[in-house]
């Protein structure tokens, strides 16, 4: 096995182990170390020794002996180590409970919701500290500190290892349900790197969607997300060349989009409407659907998508939503009314290199060369993902050849 394929594996095996260990000593902090450890210890010795036939109970054991140890010098060993013990050894959770319960775990009351989020993507998602901070557009110190208070508070709340019921899941699905959409997004399209794509965290995310949507399958908004997910990822195989840039969506191969995926997220969608009250996650999966289910870009229904747009502009203020909505309404009324409804955006989201590259976008479209020509070259300089700056690098390089 080669060790990207070893990285992804343990990426993978990393919450369920995790799991497992905060399940069995109660301990979520001293677990999280000693998983980093039991890591670190597999990335040394796997790509020479081999990888164990179950690589996943390997790091457990791993992980296990080092909260032992640590233990062992505590004054408190002999009831810890009784705890631990007192489970029967063949006793194991299924990892995928494990992990489903870690991740509800990590969105306690009594963290903020910002923390709670934080947490999830170190400790479920496997993202690092800096890509969690350009995920919140905050220095990385802060967001250390952050998921350090989160810690914490999770080990002085003496919360049980267990999936919440009742009320208290009902408190907890809002903030788990941003979490698995924001890890989503990340692999989706990564916040920085060489690859557009991280798929091991858009697959995560994935199955504990679906997870999640076996445990409540009546809830709109799990299937909803759930539907969006899908609906998004089916086009994920064309939006890169073999190269591995960036493909636009009006530019995509649509024969190489997943039709399965298509089919069931467009099922859910449905469902996701029809349950009662459109929340935000089910007008994003009607959007989506509006996109997938057009066989050619000029098929578009932009009409439908701009007021699926405004209806999700009644949930709450989202400046994303509002750049989204831009671009929609640019598609039906023209770019110049686009570029008026960008103009409003100018504070929330100033210095963000999405609103540049639309801005572009649409000044292109309205046959403003020069200006957009310098939109697509302040995007590309503020984007962290290479695929795109390279995409947006090369639209200002042909208008400008194209204008000369």
């Amino acid at each position: 096995m080669t060790a990207d394929r070893i990285e992804d594996l343990l990426r993978t095996l990393a919450p369920q182990v995790l799991g497992v260990l905060a399940r069995r000593f109660g301990d979520f902090d001293a677990a999280e170390d000693a998983v980093q450890e039991a890591l670190l210890a597999a990335a040394l010795h796997w790509p020479d020794d081999g990888v164990p036939d179950n690589p996943r109970g390997w790091l457990i054991q791993a992980a296990a002996r080092r909260l032992t140890d640590a233990y062992r010098s505590d004054e408190a060993r002999a009831r810890r180590e009784l705890a631990v013990f007192a489970e029967p050894a063949g006793a194991e959770v299924p990892d995928e409970d494990d992990t489903l319960t870690l991740l509800f775990l990590c969105c306690h009351p009594s963290l903020t919701s910002a923390s709670a989020i934080a947490l999830t993507l170190r400790a479920v998602g496997g993202l690092t500290t800096a890509e969690i901070a350009g995920a919140f557009l905050v220095p990385e110190a802060t967001m250390a500190q952050r998921i350090s208070r989160a810690k914490g508070k999770i080990k002085t709340s003496g919360v049980p290892f267990r999936l919440p019921a009742g009320d208290e899941r009902a408190t907890r699905l809002k903030s788990v349900l941003h979490v698995l959409y924001l890890v989503f997004n990340e692999g989706y399209t990564s916040s920085a790197g060489a690859s557009l794509h991280r798929a091991e965290l858009s697959g995560e995310a994935i199955r504990l969607a679906r997870l999640l949507h076996r445990v409540l399958p009546e809830d709109g908004e799990v299937t909803g997300l759930l539907a969006l997910m899908l609906l998004t990822d089916a086009r994920r195989p064309a939006r890169t060349g073999p190269d591995g840039d960036l493909v636009p969506l009006e530019d995509q191969d649509r024969s190489l989009w997943d039709r399965s995926l298509i089919r069931e997220g467009v099922s859910l969608a449905t469902a996701a409407l029809s349950d009662g009250p459109a929340g935000e996650y089910g007008l994003q999966a009607a959007i989506a659907a509006s996109y997938d289910i057009a066989l050619r870009a000029q098929d578009t229904d932009w009409p439908r998508i701009l007021a699926l747009y405004l209806r999700l502009e009644t949930l709450g203020d989202n400046p994303m939503v509002t750049l989204n909505r831009a671009i929609a309404t640019a598609m039906v009324h023209g770019p110049t009314t686009g570029l008026d409804l960008l103009a409003t955006l100018d504070e929330q989201l100033a210095g963000h290199y999405r609103l540049d590259a639309v801005r572009a976008h649409l000044l292109e479209r309205a046959g403003e060369t020069t200006a957009a020509i310098g939109c697509y070259e302040a995007a590309a300089a503020r984007t962290t993902n290479a695929p795109e700056r390279r995409y947006l690098t090369v639209r200002a390089a042909r208008l400008r050849a194209d204008h000369p």
